[in-house]
């Protein structure tokens, strides 16, 4: 039978995005499962829709394709956020915490290698293939996967290294979204932690120390004047990171540590908020910010699942799924044993246990909609928006580039 193709234009698969998001929030009210596993409302509307693709494609041999063009958009948008919330008061109030859990995070990405490595070799497979189901496509995201896979195919010799570091990488984006809610479930459980009430997360999300992200559902008054001026923000943002991925820019830097684009725009941010407000006074938009930051965050993991073709997963060689799945394995038991451990087992432990699990398996927006699912149901955790979306964002590519040529240097 003939494949067929229907391409879904940049609207269209906008607003097939916006239905897939609201009926993930009705699944999540509506079915007690997904509320009390912390199931992040984009997940459970999008593995719905990979399903309703997948009945389509196996019965009738057609194949949805969704411009991804606005998902690139919306994920630029949502580090840009993060970077031009990042004041520098902020960052040093995450002192040690953060400095630490950079260290549980740059640990677990050595555990994830070796466990790849060591499992791709026992499988007879080649020994790097393993770190391709390692910290390149898990830690990595798609981004690395797709800038490694080049170098593997070219230097190595590995055929096929970008489509199966694709496939991976989008096995671990739904992984991420789907083990770090029962995870983080069982630790609160543990603490004897219970759901908060409605009267007590209006009291307690009112507090003022309740920063960028962490409270999605709150309202915030945001005027035509702000939202224009905020938008110019983010038009620098994206506009810097489009030169720095330039062939004029990237032609100066080492091929293997190959910095994505979103790493740029959060960087600018960085810079650009603090000159703005040490330097220049100006008062910042947070509330426009904090809103075009959640809702990019909640469209570029809507676009991004609806991509996701859950044939090509079951096409994934028995090795390669017998690998990633040890790799959940591995993750859920780290985040459990380990991150909840080291960073204080209390509450914020465990909201920050869900978040690596988030970006440990699959991406920052995945981290971040984690801990709001969890956040959102029993009460916020500065500490943890604190932390997680610059050391996920922002942090963590630099060294996963650092122990990823350490491994290949090793493997040669």
């Amino acid at each position: 039978m003939v494949m067929n193709t229907i391409i879904i234009d940049p609207y269209y698969t906008l607003i097939i995005a916006t239905l897939v998001l609201l009926v993930g929030r009705f699944l999540v009210t509506k079915i007690t499962l997904l509320k009390n596993f912390n199931i992040p409302e984009p997940v459970a509307g999008g593995l719905l829709a990979a399903v309703i693709i997948y009945l389509l494609y196996a019965t009738t041999s057609t194949s949805l394709e969704f411009n991804t063009s606005l998902q690139d958009a919306f994920m630029l948008f949502f580090f840009s956020s993060i970077g031009l919330s990042a004041d520098f008061s902020r960052l040093k109030a995450g002192g040690k915490g953060l400095v630490f859990f950079l260290g549980v995070v740059a640990l677990f990405i050595v555990v994830q290698n070796s466990v790849g490595v060591g499992l791709a070799t026992a499988l007879g497979q080649h020994p790097i293939m393993g770190l391709v189901t390692g910290s390149i496509t898990l830690t990595g995201g798609h981004g690395t996967a797709g800038a490694w896979g080049k170098i593997l195919e070219t230097e190595y010799g590995i055929k096929g290294a970008i489509d199966l570091g694709m496939a991976s990488a989008t096995f671990g984006l739904v992984l991420g979204g789907l083990i770090g809610g029962p995870v983080a479930r069982k630790l609160v459980k543990d603490l004897g932690r219970t759901p908060i009430s409605e009267s007590e997360k209006q009291n307690d999300f009112s507090d003022p120390k309740v920063e960028f992200l962490e409270n999605a559902g709150k309202q915030r008054l945001i005027t035509a004047k702000s939202a224009i001026e905020t938008m110019a923000l983010f038009a620098a943002c994206l506009s810097f990171s489009a030169i720095m991925v330039s062939p004029t820019v990237t032609a100066w830097l080492p091929e293997k540590f190959t910095i994505p684009q979103f790493v740029w725009a959060l960087f600018f941010g960085v810079i650009l908020r603090n000159i703005l407000t040490n330097a220049f006074k100006v008062n910042m938009f947070d509330r426009a910010i904090d809103v075009f930051g959640n809702a990019s965050l909640s469209l570029f993991l809507g676009i991004a699942l609806l991509n996701l073709k859950l044939w090509q997963l079951l096409d994934l060689a028995l090795p390669m799924l017998i690998i990633l799945a040890v790799q959940t394995f591995v993750m859920c038991t780290y985040a459990y044993f380990v991150t909840f451990r080291l960073m204080g087992s209390n509450y914020d432990a465990a909201v920050l246990s869900a978040g690596h699990c988030g970006f440990g398996m699959g991406a920052t927006p995945t981290a971040v909609a984690n801990m709001q699912s969890v956040t959102e149901r029993f009460g916020p955790s500065h500490k943890a928006f604190l932390i997680v979306p610059m050391v996920g964002a922002f942090f963590i590519d630099f060294i996963n580039a650092f122990i990823l040529t350490t491994f290949m240097t090793f493997l040669q």
